[in-house]
């Protein structure tokens, strides 16, 4: 299992180097099959989980910003007092969560969301706003914080020592510690409080940033 385990990641790197010198762009993952593939299982012992309890007694609606193929929505649609909504940037991750019977979708840049002001009581992202470079990163979390009325919830990995800064060349992402990410944090909303994640990987701890706007 360990040994297939292992082609496995070797052919998904080699696709993702092929993909990104074909366009130039190492958003081209997001586009890939054998990614796609993967979204469909890694927050089931940990994320998923999590947002639900995160949401467990909200009620309106709410967005799952970079949602890729849908995952955590699934997992939430047994809640009777949320509607969720997910957009992604990816078409052929939203044709998977689609293929899942999710309807709400919707094709979107999360730096900028094609949804009016206020118009989500909560939106969450997991593991996504790691992946934008800076300028990106405080458009993104401008945007939740402008279409979303009551909380905000966001998980992504912090290092587990001093800054790493941007990590490539596959998926790349910023790994960087608590002091880097809390000042970006607050200046999109106006109370921020953290939670351990159980996520976590080598080089880094899963963490919750709750925002209140």
């Amino acid at each position: 299992m360990k040994v297939q385990r292992i082609f496995r990641l070797i052919k998904r790197r080699v696709v993702f180097q092929l993909a990104r010198l074909r366009s130039g762009s190492a958003g081209s993952i997001y586009w890939d099959e054998d990614f796609a593939e993967e979204l469909g299982t890694w927050g089931k012992d940990h994320v998923w989980l999590e947002i639900q309890a995160l949401l467990a007694d909200r009620q309106g609606r709410v967005l799952d910003i970079a949602c890729g193929s849908g995952e955590a929505m699934l997992e939430l649609r047994a809640m009777p007092d949320i509607t969720v909504y997910g957009c992604d940037l990816s078409d052929l991750l939203l044709s998977r969560g689609r293929s899942k019977n999710l309807t709400r979708l919707v094709v979107s840049d999360a730096t900028r969301l094609t949804f009016p002001d206020e118009c989500f009581d909560y939106s969450y992202s997991i593991g996504s706003l790691e992946h934008f470079r800076e300028d990106g990163i405080e458009r993104f979390l401008a945007e939740a914080r402008r279409v979303t009325r009551k909380g905000s919830f966001h998980m992504i990995p912090l290092s587990r020592g001093r800054d790493q800064g941007w990590i490539t060349p596959y998926q790349s992402y910023y790994n960087n510690s608590l002091a880097w990410w809390m000042p970006r944090f607050k200046k999109a909303f106006r109370l921020v409080y953290t939670l351990p994640s159980g996520w976590s990987a080598w080089g880094s701890l899963g963490k919750w940033f709750i925002c209140i706007p």
